[in-house]
């Protein structure tokens, strides 16, 4: 699947899109807001269906995006978590509406499942 450009059309939502596109990068920020820091293993238990390669991938996009940060500690054996950013943070109210607009729209079978 080819990735978004930021130059794409050389406009705002491409630029948007080519940040936080695809199917994970929304969801673990959403994980991350939900629960302040979390830690790679968490982040994988709350999204079953992500694979380790995806999940490392999405998350390293995100950092160097300066969307989350990444707080390694020194210590055996290794503790890595992770959090949102400021620049993450501006992203909030987007996915409060997005988490708005799943809740109203979705199918009332799926409702009942969750």
């Amino acid at each position: 699947m080819k990735k978004w450009s930021s130059d794409e059309g050389k406009c705002s939502i491409s630029y948007t899109l080519s940040v936080v596109g695809g199917r994970w990068k929304w969801l673990i920020l959403y994980k991350l807001f939900k629960n302040n820091i979390l830690r790679y293993g968490e982040i994988k238990k709350t999204i079953p269906s992500i694979t380790h390669k995806m999940l490392s991938k999405e998350l390293k996009d995100l950092q160097s995006s300066k969307l989350i940060y990444r707080q390694e500690y020194c210590q055996i054996p290794p503790k890595v978590e992770y959090s949102l950013t400021e620049k993450g943070t501006t992203l909030i109210p987007i996915l409060l509406v997005m988490a708005e607009w799943g809740e109203e729209n979705r199918d009332p079978i799926e409702n009942d499942i969750s």
